[in-house]
């Protein structure tokens, strides 16, 4: 074969091998997975065996293997060299490649692994570079090739892999940047997860009735077993603060805590939303998503609101409860996880039952340990607790110096406060916010609240065009309070929507869906 013609040769190979290196680096982030495919492209296509990467520890001044082509593990886990010792060491300390024609003849060649029995036997050279960053050397990359001439030239193959070891060089700054910022996001992430557990500590929620100490009791033992947990309760009684401190107070705490509620989404979105969907499963779906279940394996999943799922979710979801595995939409694969639930409800789960509205063999899965939070008219005690915390926390988030004056305690306290904990901590942030100086006073008592039992021009009442829900008379059941609670604000505040709604603490969608529900209207009645 001409000369020529073997250059050409030559030159084919070494760009398809430096093509196929690129594109390995642009396929991965991950750094050893890299190297391998390096060092088996330089195998396949350029002869050049037993390729290695030999990295330098910061932390303890040694060389290691980091990455190899034909060799064991065993062999391997035996290169380790200090700095100048052995053609590799030599290579780190002078910063210099080496080249040895026959390491049968060379003493600097140390055979450390021992992948090449007996080094005087063997017509093998090795080939030594440096792996440098701006000057820096970070460790070496060598090959051995074994020579059947007599004269051997080696300045092609020193070519190649100088640009090889720069190209390494250059992904390993980009691993080691990648492995940094990995580090400060877990660390960030370890200190809010401290955080978090700090905040929702049982010492932390607010509250020393006797009510609420049987509820401190569920939580502490609840909390350190795998048991469903189901928080029941009226809008705004801090459903989700108890479903949040049972999961950091519990051995999962360092795992993701992941809410769902169910009555924001329709039936078609929910489910897409808790199982995840495959590319191309419904029109729009363009990308493959993880579901909450997933997103929440070995941690927490709250499912709020779970009285308003339909009952076709309903089915998928006891499915999941009873087996931990589902499918994503669209999908065949059957995904197992290890999540947690706390579901929370203001609804009465045992009248749907009976309306056939809800599954009760749902309901018992749920259902294993109920933890029913109080309205603060049945812990009046607490409301003074209650009316300081959130007075601190506003004066300590706007640095302002707002106090309360003991009529205002007296008043606020003897208010039914049917928007419960969520309606008392907007109505000290709007007495906050418009008061005219820092000693709140009856005045700055927002006016509904202030009004309150007052004669009004509007009279609330059920709508008679149709025949009344059934079983909603009133006998003391969530249902029953929640209803009296939309018809008092509506009537407190003459019928104005957006008034109601900031009394009872709820958007003006979840004011209509209850005004619906409960098929309450208002009509306009005069004085005498």
């Amino acid at each position: 074969m001409a000369e020529n013609q073997k250059r050409f040769i030559r030159k084919i190979q070494e760009l398809t091998a430096l093509y196929e290196i690129s594109h390995a680096m642009a396929s991965t982030l991950d750094f050893k997975s890299v190297l391998n495919q390096i060092l088996e492209i330089l195998s396949k296509k350029l002869e050049m065996n037993r390729g290695t990467v030999t990295l330098l520890s910061k932390e303890t001044g040694q060389l290691s293997i980091a990455a190899a082509h034909g060799l064991t593990k065993e062999e391997i886990s035996r290169g380790k060299y200090k700095i100048g010792e052995g053609v590799t060491g030599k290579v780190v300390e002078k910063g210099e490649p080496m080249i040895i024609p026959d390491i049968g003849k060379e003493p600097l060649f140390l055979n450390r692994t021992k992948s090449r029995g007996d080094v005087k036997r063997q017509n093998v050279s090795f080939l030594c570079l440096p792996i440098k960053v701006k000057g820096e050397t970070l460790g070496v990359l060598s090959v051995d090739r074994l020579f059947k001439d007599a004269d051997v030239a080696f300045e092609e193959d020193v070519r190649l892999l100088t640009v090889v070891s720069s190209l390494i060089g250059q992904n390993l700054k980009i691993h080691q940047m990648i492995e940094k910022e990995k580090e400060r996001l877990m660390e960030e992430n370890r200190e809010l997860h401290s955080e978090l557990r700090g905040r929702y500590r049982l010492e932390n929620v607010v509250g020393g009735s006797k009510l609420m100490v049987e509820v401190y009791k569920s939580v502490q033992k609840v909390a350190g077993t795998r048991s469903t947990v189901i928080i029941r309760g009226e809008s705004g009684t801090g459903k989700e603060l108890i479903a949040r401190a049972i999961h950091y107070n519990s051995p999962r705490a360092d795992k993701p805590f992941i809410k769902v509620s169910c009555a924001a989404l329709p039936e078609t979105l929910l489910e897409s939303e808790l199982f995840g969907h495959e590319k191309g499963s419904y029109t729009g779906a363009s990308d493959l998503v993880k579901g909450r279940f997933e997103l929440a394996d070995g941690g927490t999943l709250f499912l709020d609101e779970i009285g308003d799922i339909s009952l076709a979710t309903q089915v998928k979801l006891l499915r999941v409860l009873q087996e931990r595995k589902f499918e994503r939409v669209g999908g065949g694969k059957t995904i197992s996880v290890d999540v947690r639930i706390i579901a929370a409800t203001n609804r009465n789960l045992e009248r749907a039952i009976g309306e056939g509205k809800f599954r009760e063999d749902l309901y018992y899965r749920l259902n294993v340990v109920p933890i029913f939070l109080p309205s603060l008219r049945e812990r009046k005690d607490d409301i003074p607790l209650l009316l300081n915390h959130f007075l601190h926390k506003y004066n300590a988030e706007n640095k302002s110096r707002f106090k309360l004056a003991p009529e205002v305690m007296a008043k606020l306290v003897n208010h039914p406060w049917p928007g419960n904990v969520r309606e008392l901590e907007n109505t000290i942030e709007r007495m906050a916010v418009m008061a005219k100086s820092d000693n709140l006073s009856i005045e700055d008592i927002p006016l509904p609240l202030n009004a309150y039992n007052t004669n009004t021009p509007w009279k609330v009442e059920e709508v008679r065009e149709e025949a009344p829900a059934a079983g909603l008379k009133s006998d003391g059941t969530l249902a029953d309070l929640e209803k009296k609670q939309v018809m008092d604000a509506m009537e407190r505040c003459g019928g104005v929507q957006a008034k109601a709604c900031k009394i009872l603490g709820i958007t003006p969608r979840q004011l209509g869906y209850r005004l619906k529900k409960y098929k309450i209207g208002y009509k306009p009645t005069f004085l005498s």
